[in-house]
């Protein structure tokens, strides 16, 4: 090939744009993305209706919920490796188009062994679909609009695992399970169309051709690394943790099959992923913080329909009802967040939004066990105003210095340490919300003896206003108050509990902010970058 063809393909490539409007397909991509990140969520209140129907233990019908997202987290970092054996589009297409087949299945099961099937069927192709997203957002648009690009990726990724509770508990209530699941059919037959309408691949993403190596070795290494974490991340609550043998096993697992592919992908020539392009400096800061990110807003999203069912008796829908405002304010707030980025310096906007989010988690942790909706809804609210300051900027910002021909791998990576981190956050604050209940109660329960003048007063109290209201004889009425304390007591130390992993949630936050000034002060087109 002459210099001058070369010359000229290079500046063919250089200079591609896609025949569609490119907010066409932002938004085409995105709302498959959306399907996909609202899947992970919106099956949670379901669970106890999928048990009752399939005559399944709760225990054994949440494998309907591990099996989809130890798939999904397997498939994330290797998509990449998938897109280019396979072309993009035609990849993108082949997951969306499975994705809703498998939700069909999953929507028909008959048996809990189905549905859990088709589940793993479902995470293994759902999770193709947020990294070709991103990738195909990251080559249609040049650097100066990404932000305001990411802006509509940032509805699929930030407020779907908000609105997924809602849905879900809206469906569950008022149909059946059935339809969280055959919801996705119109979408996925709409979006398939269109992706196949409107989508391209650029002439560096069409799909290879001759001979193909697959690192064998790689995919089973990343399999058993993150399989085995997810199911030890989701399976560990409900088995004790590390007092259980099963979790210690795939812990053990899980450890040797992450370093082992760190070890492998970073000495192989022809790795399935390339770990090498987290030698980028914001690529790698902007990881670790999508990573803290997401296991504040996946944390949080499940801490506070939780507190509300559990402790304040609120059904599923009105439940997710408290998340919903907030999750109406960061759609408000990033298209203005994505205004200003060319005016104000990003990391900043990323620090400001750590600093507000651990004001509000501070503000979150002034906890009542009578506390109101109106109050609990301004607190969640809170919360949500400070997570639309990072998801826009920490994208940009991660994906600023990457070369393109290291999109698809960039993507995975990133939207792999964002999933993984939201998941280690819901089971560490699941697993503090325990811990804390026990230690508060262990605490407090030392007041609750005879030598505690202040608890026989309360009790005694308590006793005559029963024996009043009941007209039971005192000595059955003291008996009624002792339980009626206890119950009291169990409910404070609940509401401790929250409040004392809510201020965790806010120091972690403080501890976030340093590391967003490390991004470097390279800068993109319009303003966008760590300037």
């Amino acid at each position: 090939m002459s210099a001058a063809t070369a010359n000229g393909q290079a500046g063919g490539q250089a200079g591609w744009k896609p025949a569609a409007n490119p907010w066409l397909i932002a938004i085409v991509v995105t709302l498959a993305a959306f399907m996909e990140v609202l899947d992970t969520t919106i099956v949670n209140v379901a669970l106890p209706h999928i048990a009752g129907t399939m005559s399944a233990s709760y225990d054994e019908a949440t494998w309907s919920l591990t099996s989809y997202l130890v798939a999904n987290g397997i498939v994330l970092p290797i998509s990449g490796f998938f897109a280019r054996i396979l072309g993009r589009k035609r990849y993108f297409l082949i997951c969306i188009i499975a994705f809703t087949v498998c939700s069909f299945l999953c929507g028909i099961s008959s048996n809990l062994g189905q549905l859990i099937i088709f589940r793993v069927l479902q995470g293994f192709f759902g999770g193709g679909l947020q990294p070709n997203q991103q990738s195909i957002i990251l080559d249609t648009f040049p650097p100066e609009q990404r932000g305001r690009a990411f802006s509509i990726s940032a509805i699929a990724i930030v407020v779907a695992p908000v609105l997924g509770p809602t849905l879900g508990g809206w469906i569950t209530d008022n149909f059946t399970w059935r339809w969280v699941f055959l919801l996705n059919v119109p979408v996925g037959v709409i979006t398939s169309i269109a992706v196949m309408q409107f989508v391209e691949d650029p002439p560096w993403e069409k799909k290879r051709t001759g001979k193909i190596s697959v690192d064998y070795i790689g995919i089973g290494l990343i399999a058993i690394g993150l399989g085995c974490l997810q199911v030890m991340l989701d399976r560990g609550e409900d088995d004790d943790w590390f007092s259980s043998n099963f979790i210690l096993s795939f812990a053990a697992l899980a450890a040797v099959g992450i370093a082992g592919a760190v070890v492998w992908l970073l000495y192989t020539r022809k790795p399935v992923v390339n770990l090498r392009v987290l030698k980028d400096r914001n690529f790698a800061l902007g990881c670790v913080a999508i990573a803290g990110f997401a296991m504040i807003l996946y944390g949080s999203a499940v801490l506070v329909p939780q507190l509300a069912q559990q402790q304040l008796g609120y059904t599923a829908t009105l439940a997710g009802l408290v998340l919903s405002p907030g999750a109406v304010l960061i759609v408000m707030e990033i298209p203005i967040i994505s205004k200003v980025m060319p005016y104000v310096q990003t990391r900043f906007l990323v620090a400001t939004g750590f600093v507000l989010l651990a004001i509000a988690m501070m503000y979150s942790h002034g906890l009542v066990p009578n506390i109101d909706y109106d109050t609990l809804v301004k607190m969640r609210s809170s919360q949500s105003i400070a997570i639309g300051f990072l998801f826009v900027p920490v994208t940009t910002l991660a994906y600023l210095t990457v070369p393109k021909n290291l999109n698809n791998d960039a993507s995975a990576l990133f939207t792999m340490f964002r999933n993984v981190a939201g998941s280690i956050g819901i089971s560490v604050s699941t697993a503090l919300i325990r811990e804390r209940t026990q230690a508060r109660l262990a605490h407090a329960s030392t007041h609750l003896t005879p030598l505690s003048q202040n608890y026989q007063d309360s009790l005694h109290r308590t006793a005559h206003t029963v024996a009043q209201i009941t007209g039971q004889p005192f000595a059955q009425a003291l008996q009624t108050a002792s339980g009626r304390l206890y119950e009291e007591l169990i409910s404070q130390a609940t509401v401790l509990a929250y409040t004392d992993v809510f201020q965790y949630c806010a120091i972690f936050c403080v501890l976030m902010v340093p590391f967003t000034f490390l991004f470097s002060p390279s800068k993109a087109a319009g303003g966008a970058g760590g300037h």
